[in-house]
């Protein structure tokens, strides 16, 4: 009799195990997600821009053209109402943005994101100074933006180049080139973070489940020249690198640069 009560125990063991290795697990909860691609475009005067055609006339009345707009976007954020924010930057934290280099014009960003309505994105324009590192890029394009190390180092935010007629109608060049500016007091000196964060006005949009959303981002070029400080090339010439107030003013004028083209 005791023997049948051992051998009823142990079948009575093995067969609780075989039930609990045989336990389905809960469902895993996979986030629907989408996918988003940002296209880039430069606009003058409300058209598209005409590289290297002295047919634009700026704030201050310089006469110029466009030959090159080179620059990075970085620190990528999606804003939900009630403050969740999804930061794009699984792949890339910072984008290069070549208006010479077709591929670079369409960012397909390899993040998934979350589905749901979105009120707004924003970026860095630039590279944040405390991430602006010497050398990280090693391989062109972008390292071709690399910032003199005299100068504070890292890499340009962007270099916007073309030519201009000056005072007296010859025709110069000149660099708009915005980075980590510079500034010698006595024997001091700082370094001055000229990267700005932009919020895109009407950039709200709503993600499906597996859906692609495309959004054209805008740079207006003739706002880096007039808003809220006209810009006169004649006054601060050919080459800004070493001149923090003009590189202060381009920054300043940066907040109405970008708009939304397209949501679809």
């Amino acid at each position: 009799m005791k023997k049948c009560s051992y051998t009823l125990l142990a079948a009575t063991m093995m067969l609780t195990v075989f039930c609990a290795c045989h336990k389905e697990d809960p469902p895993i909860d996979i986030p629907e997600t989408g996918n988003l691609v940002i296209k880039f475009a430069h606009y003058v005067d409300g058209n598209p821009l005409q590289k290297d055609t002295m047919i634009y006339i700026n704030e201050a009345g310089n006469e110029y053209e466009v030959n090159e707009v080179k620059y990075f976007i970085s620190d990528v954020q999606l804003h939900k109402s009630g403050g969740t924010i999804v930061n794009i930057d699984d792949c890339k934290w910072a984008y290069y943005v070549d208006n010479d280099i077709a591929s670079t014009l369409t960012w397909n960003i390899c993040d998934k994101i979350p589905t749901g309505t979105y009120d707004s994105i924003s970026f860095r324009f630039g590279i944040l100074s405390s991430k602006n590192i010497s050398y990280m890029f090693v391989n062109p394009p972008e390292v071709n933006m690399q910032w003199p190390e005299m100068l504070g180092g890292g890499y340009h935010d962007m270099m916007l180049n073309g030519k201009w007629k000056d005072s007296i109608q010859q025709i110069e060049n000149f660099n708009t080139h915005l980075g980590i500016g510079r500034v010698i007091s006595g024997n001091d000196t700082s370094f001055v973070d000229n990267s700005f964060h932009v919020s895109l006005a009407s950039s709200g949009f709503t993600l499906a489940k597996d859906v692609t959303k495309e959004m054209q981002i805008i740079m207006n070029i003739e706002s880096w020249y007039k808003t809220p400080f006209t810009y006169d090339h004649n006054h601060y010439g050919q080459m800004i690198m070493e001149n923090q107030p003009a590189m202060h003013m381009i920054s300043a004028n940066g907040f109405d640069v970008f708009t939304v083209g397209y949501i679809h």
